[in-house]
This record gives structure tokens, C-alpha cells and sequence, in this order.
């Protein structure tokens, strides 16, 4: 009985945690349209060079388009995957592409990384 016991409460915690997991990202509004955000609400961009879930935007190109950092540890569903950097770090991507931030964005909702770079910037959308 009493194993059982300690098998159900483990079982409990692990549903419960599974339950908690939340998607890396939120939905923000835009007059653009909606727009995939960080936890801050700062919108979030994808790069038209970056391919088959690689990141192209490393060095000084990461430093004015910081990437949505993932853990080792985060478990990725519902489109979103954890890829790998160059660097060895993890980073999220929604639907194969990896996901950034922009530097000169200053506060949630600001768009100024969309069409950057002759158009390969773009905001990354659900």
C-alpha cells in the first residue's frame, strides 16, 4: 500500500508539471497584426537566412538581435523546438525558425526590426 501510494503522489507531480509547461513565447497585438512575444512582451522576429532550424545571426548580428534563449532542459511542443547555436548555446524556434528580439525595440509592441536588412527581417507570427 504504502508504495503505491508513493507511486501515485510521484505520478501526481510529474502530471501536475506537465500540465504547467508553458508555450516559450505569448501573443501580442500590433498594427501589424499579431505578433509572437517574449515574456516581457517584446515582439519577436525571424531571419530569412537562417535554414532548416540553423541560426545564421551570430557574433555582432546576435548582439543587435538577441535570440529567445532556451534551456537544455526545455522540452518543446505545439510547433516550437529548441535548436542549438554555434556557440553550443540553446535557442527557441517556432515552426523551424529561430526566434529574436531586436535590439533597438524599447518597449512591447514596438516593431522597428520589421523589414530590416532589405526586407529579411520579419515578425514572427503565430
Amino acid at each position: 500500500m504504502k508504495t503505491s501510494l508513493v507511486l501515485a503522489t510521484a505520478m501526481s507531480f510529474a502530471l501536475a508539471s506537465a500540465a504547467l509547461a508553458a508555450p516559450p513565447t505569448k501573443t501580442g497585438t500590433t498594427p501589424k497584426g499579431s505578433v509572437l512575444t517574449d515574456a516581457k512582451g517584446m515582439t519577436l522576429y525571424t531571419f530569412d537566412k537562417d535554414s532548416d532550424g540553423k541560426s545564421a545571426c551570430n557574433g555582432p548580428c546576435a548582439t543587435n538581435w538577441p535570440v529567445l534563449k532556451a534551456e537544455a532542459s526545455d522540452k518543446a511542443d505545439g510547433g516550437y523546438s529548441v535548436i542549438t547555436r554555434d556557440d553550443g548555446s540553446k535557442q527557441w524556434a517556432y515552426k523551424g525558425k529561430p526566434l529574436y528580439t531586436f535590439a533597438k525595440d524599447q518597449k512591447p509592441g514596438d516593431i522597428t526590426g520589421d523589414g530590416f536588412l532589405n526586407g529579411a527581417w520579419h515578425l514572427a507570427q503565430p
